[in-house]
């Protein structure tokens, strides 16, 4: 659903696909929209569009990239004033013309490809709900325990003979769906802070928390991310936001607590994008979001936990 990429790579990789759409035409546009999905407010900007010159009068050098015609072409840029050439100033109007040159739709070598959905066709091009062209990447953070009879003892599953393994899910607030709690890397973030950070969130509500629960709650974290930890899937993502021109993908993580005292001293407690979270039981009848059945899955072959009743089936997860 790699390390975070993003900043300036995204910001590249989005600048060639939005020059990748076809005809001259408007497209509406609005003011930019803070941080998290928009790489123009988060990593691409310049801080200031005005320069002095050498008898110390201000003045703006983003000239040349407002010229009219467009080069090779009698492409008109729409108008766009010293005033308002800076992202940060408030302009709902702007509806800026959109062009690609013939020369680069014939897909010469040198030209970025289109970029499309590396899994196949979806029926829906644009971003959708996605904030970037291509790939949009997310963490999933699986947190494991054993579940134990109430002398601590481990509880295994009378059929396959297996311990059986619990991780924290929460109750998507967006679709009502059973998920990981993971969430979308920000730009400049490593995965590691990332996969740490969205479990706060969205399973601890530390977004809510006063200084001294916060401070006392990344303690707790520290122990639990900081401790070896498993790889378990990285890649594309069958996700309903994806299409034709953007999709997720992902590297789920997971954080064992093997005798599970780390999470004993956590109160799980819903927060951010969550409607509600708990503590489950893996097996093969768990239907949740995307794609993470089948990361939960891998992790119970990784653990050698249970996951299914069919002996059958319990050997082709091993042999993942």
């Amino acid at each position: 659903m790699a390390e975070r990429i993003l900043g300036k790579t995204l910001a590249t990789v989005s600048l060639s696909v939005a020059l990748a759409s076809v005809t001259v035409k408007s497209s509406g546009c609005c003011s930019i929209p803070v941080c998290r999905n928009t790489f123009l407010s988060c990593g691409f900007h310049l801080s200031s569009n005005i320069m002095s010159t050498s008898n110390g009068a201000k003045e703006n050098f983003h000239n040349k990239a407002r010229t009219s015609p467009y080069p090779g072409s009698k492409v008109q840029r729409s108008l766009v004033p010293n005033e308002k050439v800076g992202w940060f100033v408030e302009w709902q109007d702007y509806n800026p013309v959109e062009y690609t040159a013939v020369s680069v739709l014939a897909g010469p070598r040198w030209a970025d490809p289109q970029i499309r959905n590396p899994a196949g066709r979806t029926g829906l091009v644009g971003r959708g709900l996605l904030g970037r062209w291509g790939p949009n990447h997310a963490a999933d953070p699986i947190i494991t325990r054993w579940k134990r009879d109430s002398s601590g003892n481990k509880i295994t599953h009378p059929v396959s003979g297996k311990n059986i393994l619990q991780f924290v899910a929460i109750k998507r607030k967006d679709c009502g769906e059973w998920a990981i709690p993971g969430g979308m890397v920000d730009p400049g973030e490593k995965i590691s802070a990332t996969l740490k950070r969205e479990f706060g969130e969205e399973a601890l509500n530390s977004l809510q928390k006063s200084g001294a629960e916060k401070r006392e709650l990344e303690e707790q974290l520290h122990k639990l991310f900081s401790q070896e930890h498993l790889v378990i899937y990285k890649g594309y993502v069958d996700d309903p936001r994806n299409t034709d021109n953007a999709w997720m993908e992902t590297e789920a993580v997971n954080y064992h607590d093997e005798t599970g005292e780390v999470m004993d001293n956590l109160t799980l407690e819903a927060g951010d994008d969550a409607g509600k979270v708990k503590w489950v039981d893996i097996s093969d009848q768990l239907q949740l979001y995307a794609s993470h059945s089948q990361f939960i899955k891998l992790v119970a072959e990784k653990r050698d936990a249970h996951w299914s009743e069919d002996s059958e089936t319990e050997t082709e997860c091993r042999g993942l």
